[in-house]
């Protein structure tokens, strides 16, 4: 069956189906990794976009449910040079096509990848319509100009309910914005006493889960569509110890009165280089991002910054000056990419334990003793 991918500045691409029979408007953006296709599709900050891989052969080895970021795929589409629908891997359980299809995504193969990227990287990313219908391309332009932009991508991914992955070191506080299970696999293998929250949770609500860290997760869309989060984190910022990861880092940011803006085609892929100010190490990265802090917001803040991406110099890591939080704007979880940066993990940890050390907490116990004995003495 055809399929068509129509930009908002008129170009069309045709090419042949190999995902849902439908239509899907999102924003068209490319990623560079020669694998990973299933956690990429899978993971929450693709949210409301339409994904093109440069690599130019997708789908050989395959789907498999273990290696997924979340619990269904929430990309809206995906553009292949070559889609291969036999798999070759002892691991796959289906095809990536029967995926597509299960979960009403389209996907188009045999379309120049190479010219929409070059495309995306000289005008920027853009909107387009993946249809397999076969309306007028004049009719399809009208219904994707016209069609609103979505503001909720976070809501559509944060878990609803709280939930908690049980460990017997320190507790962890995740508040979802759309978090990849990396995140949280990382945290179990340190043992840690996980709660994930959605992230509509107060923070009161977080401080009566009695935390003594709490994570901010990856997510997708523009950080200034949730000013309840960064509210959230304004009201917990300096009692607990944070660590923002990607679209948690950019609204540490603005809690702490820094600003953000939109990149010309963002960050993508599986080999981001990114220098580490303090030792002058560069770390190979996994990214996925539209949005940046912006490099003159900093100045009036309590922010230093610790990393930068060595490609286009943009800001790659923050920390507080007096308060115990940092964030990183790329993945140090790493699905799928390198495991370069999988020891944030462990200095978010160190963080607490010396929190916890110069600011011990008193006894419940005697706490309530105290709060008693006002009560009986103002009696």
């Amino acid at each position: 069956m055809q399929a068509r991918l129509l930009l908002e500045d008129g170009t069309l691409f045709t090419g042949v189906s190999f995902g849902a029979e439908t239509e899907k408007i999102g924003e068209v953006v490319f990623n560079t990794g020669m694998t990973g296709y299933q956690e990429l599709l899978s993971d929450p900050s693709y949210c409301g976009q339409i994904v093109t891989m440069t690599y130019p052969l997708i789908g050989n080895y395959g789907i498999t449910r273990d290696d997924f970021e979340a619990v269904r795929p929430n990309l809206f589409g995906m553009a292949v040079r070559r889609y291969e629908p036999i798999p070759s891997n002892w691991r796959s359980q289906f095809s990536l096509g029967e995926l597509l299809k299960e979960y009403e995504i389209p996907g188009i193969a045999g379309i120049d990848t190479r010219m929409l990227t070059r495309k995306i990287r000289q005008f920027g990313s853009m909107r387009g319509l993946l249809t397999t219908g076969q309306e007028q391309v004049e009719e399809l332009l009208e219904r994707l100009t016209s069609s609103p932009v979505p503001h909720d991508q976070v809501a559509r991914t944060s878990t609803n309910v709280v939930y908690s992955v049980p460990g017997r070191k320190e507790r962890i506080v995740v508040l979802d914005c759309g978090s990849k299970n990396g995140i949280v696999h990382e945290l179990s293998q340190r043992n840690c006493d996980i709660i994930v929250v959605p992230h509509t949770t107060t923070a009161d609500q977080i401080r009566r889960l009695a935390p003594d860290g709490v994570q901010l997760s990856n997510g997708p869309g523009d950080p200034k569509d949730n000013l309840h989060v960064v509210e959230t984190i304004k009201q917990l910022l300096g009692e607990f110890p944070i660590f923002g990861i990607c679209l948690g880092h950019q609204l540490l940011a603005l809690a702490c009165g820094a600003d953000t803006s939109k990149l010309k085609f963002g960050h993508r892929g599986g080999n981001h280089p990114v220098k580490e100010l303090e030792t002058g190490r560069c770390y190979i990265t996994s990214q996925n991002h539209s949005y940046a802090v912006t490099e003159e917001s900093i100045q009036s803040t309590d922010l230093v910054v610790t990393h930068i991406n060595n490609n286009d110099k943009t800001i790659e890591g923050l920390k507080h000056k007096t308060h115990p939080a940092f964030s990183v704007q790329y993945h140090p979880e790493a699905a799928p990419g390198p495991n370069d940066s999988s020891y944030l993990f462990d200095q978010f940890i160190e963080m607490i334990r010396k929190h916890k050390q110069e600011n011990p907490q008193r006894p419940r116990q005697a706490v309530l003793s105290e709060m008693l004995r006002g009560e009986l003495t103002n009696a």
